[in-house]
């Protein structure tokens, strides 16, 4: 019987390289996912029970963002369910590989509930805004143009990648051979995780909406970048319409 240090052990030496992906996925959310992944394994857990624990979680953070006017502590306890949250998301697909491999029926419900996360947790901070803070109106814009691009960045690269795919290539990173470096210090605007942590500081608005909005604008423009690089790509593969 696998131990639960050999299920982490395997899981190490089976762990893609994550060159380019962001910071805080890539160093500390995908161990967690291990830890997690290793311990459901032992415990029969399928990959789309942890996946609904994801859910879950999420679901339980971006409700109380929504429906509990901002204090000290309700910061803390939103940071732990969604970064919990995401630590479980990055285990399902680690705890499938243990199991020999995870199904299309999977792949797909790990996609909607992220994408399905996303809307919801920048709804959440809309409404808070709205409810709970003297902030300017002006300011109910950042969670709506946070939503539209944290939608369309998530939906694009999905689709860059299943296309890259379809193609029979390789993802396109620069620096292949190498750690992947900037391409992950360029990544930290989109990062979930870093987003995840910034509520730590959601109990003082005036803070947060300043953090909220730096990491709204950073990822936009990560966003423009990377729409103009997919596209030169896919246009040199013989991919355009």
């Amino acid at each position: 019987m696998t131990t639960y240090r050999q299920a982490v052990e395997q899981l190490s030496v089976a762990q893609k390289p994550g060159r380019g992906a962001p910071p805080y996925s890539r160093w500390i959310n995908r161990r967690l996912g291990r830890w997690i992944a290793a311990g459901a394994h032992l415990a029969g857990r399928t990959p789309n029970q942890v996946t609904m624990i994801s859910a879950a979680l999420s679901l339980a953070g971006i409700l109380i963002v929504a429906l509990v006017r901002p204090q000290w502590w309700t910061g803390l306890v939103v940071a732990a369910l969604l970064v919990l949250g995401y630590a479980f998301d990055a285990a399902d697909g680690q705890l499938a590989r243990l199991r020999g491999g995870g199904s299309a029926a999977g792949e797909w419900l790990d996609h909607v509930v992220d994408a399905t996360k996303i809307c919801l947790l920048h709804s959440a901070v809309l409404i808070s805004f709205f409810r709970f803070s003297d902030l300017p109106h002006a300011m109910l814009l950042v969670p709506l143009g946070y939503e539209a691009v944290s939608s369309v960045f998530f939906f694009t690269f999905i689709l860059v990648e299943k296309l890259r795919k379809s193609a029979g290539r390789q993802a396109h990173r620069g620096n292949e051979a190498g750690s992947g470096l900037v391409q992950t210090a360029l990544a930290a605007p989109t990062d979930y995780g870093l987003l995840c942590l910034v509520f730590v500081v959601f109990g003082w608005t005036p803070v947060f909406a300043t953090l909220y909005t730096a990491m709204f604008a950073a990822h936009g423009l990560v966003l423009l970048v990377a729409l103009a690089r997919w596209w030169r790509e896919l246009s040199a593969g013989g991919h355009s319409s």
